[in-house]
């Protein structure tokens, strides 16, 4: 038997699409490059997005028209193309982006995201390109911290695509669910609302170029973790705690998880955060009021670096509340240890790059 394109256009054009009602070649889906090689058959069907309910469906039906019209012999090979340029696939989103950094804490209350908004600026007054994600969907607090709880991003064409335009503040990209829901009334979602909206914001928002993605994660191992590990290649994780025993054992199980043999994301380092205080009236006098040296002895039991001790000062509360953190003004002492912490997180990140494999996502198998 010879095969020759219009044996195919004939048999598609019997196949239904659900879309339009019309067939395949009325409705102009079949692509003007149908190859034929012996009993072997390749073209396109282009469907109006990625995302299109038919999709499947309709592939199969075109396979088993060309069966049944033509030879249940003919080997089919269906290339799929869009009207619409489709969404990024898991695995190759935020392209251009360098470096995706997971700021995480064991368990609430010991300054992740303090740390993590400061660790962004930081990083942006040492010359570098930074975005911030505000992932604590149920708990936003980047919003209030960068004093932007008015703003409301806007969607932006790029490629073809209606992306989010992310917020500036401070020479940082800014997106959080805090600009799209009340402030003062509590998120009511399941788990997949969760994570759908934070896929929303990681995949359908015009990050751009970025050296630094930072991820303000929730507190805790939850779901949301699960979504942003089989959505994005982190390439490290810092944790943050206090030195107290209970904080400790939750950073325990933070690094944990992320060194998990299913998960295998780099820890960078930790943070000991509210390291001691010290009056301003007594500045050579350092108050370790939640214990001395606690995460210093778990990254040596970790076999992870001490990035920074953060001391406990009251301006890092007030300048987070009044929305300009403290790492804005370089010359005070929280400034300089967030300066420092910004370096230490460098340093790291580029040994971690150089020693060791890209980070994959993690593919979740159902059984």
């Amino acid at each position: 038997m010879t095969l020759y394109p219009k044996l195919i256009t004939d048999a598609l054009a019997t196949v239904i699409y659900p879309g339009t009602k019309k067939s395949l070649v009325e409705s102009e889906m079949v692509a003007d490059n149908i190859r034929i090689d012996g009993m072997s058959v390749s073209f396109s069907l282009i469907f109006p997005r990625d995302t299109d309910p038919f999709l499947k469906s309709t592939v199969k039906a075109a396979e088993a028209a060309i069966h049944y019209h033509v030879s249940k012999d003919v080997e089919v090979h269906i290339a799929l193309d869009y009207k619409s340029a489709p969404r990024p696939a898991v695995g190759k989103l935020l392209p251009h982006v360098k470096n995706i950094i997971a700021v995480s804490s064991g368990k609430g209350g010991v300054g992740k995201s303090t740390v993590a908004a400061n660790l962004a600026i930081a990083l942006a007054k040492l010359g570098y390109h930074v975005g911030l994600l505000d992932a604590d969907i149920f708990g936003p607090s980047v919003p209030k911290m960068f004093h932007v709880e008015g703003e409301r991003p806007y969607a932006v064409t790029v490629d073809g695509r209606d992306l989010i335009e992310p917020i500036e503040k401070y020479g940082i990209k800014l997106l959080s669910i805090g600009f799209f829901v009340d402030p003062d009334t509590a998120t009511l979602w399941r788990g997949g609302m969760a994570s759908n909206a934070l896929k929303q914001l990681i995949a359908d928002a015009d990050w751009g170029d970025l050296d630094y993605f930072i991820l303000d994660t929730p507190p805790g191992t939850s779901d949301i973790h699960l979504t942003l590990l089989q959505t994005l290649a982190i390439t490290g994780a810092v944790i943050v705690s206090t030195p107290q025993k209970v904080a400790l054992a939750d950073a325990r199980k933070g690094i944990d998880m992320y060194r998990n043999d299913k998960v295998n994301v780099p820890i960078l380092g930790l943070v000991e955060n509210m390291a001691w205080f010290t009056p301003a009236e007594l500045p050579d006098h350092k108050y370790y009021i939640f214990g001395k040296d606690g995460c210093r002895n778990l990254a040596k039991e970790m076999d992870c670096p001490l990035l920074a001790q953060i001391p406990i000062v009251q301006s890092i509360c007030e300048s987070g509340d009044a929305g300009e953190p403290a790492a804005l003004d370089v010359n005070t002492v929280t400034g300089q240890a967030f300066l420092s912490l910004a370096q230490s997180v460098v340093t790291v990140v580029n040994r971690r790059n150089k020693e060791q494999a890209p980070t994959k996502i993690v593919e979740i198998t159902e059984k």
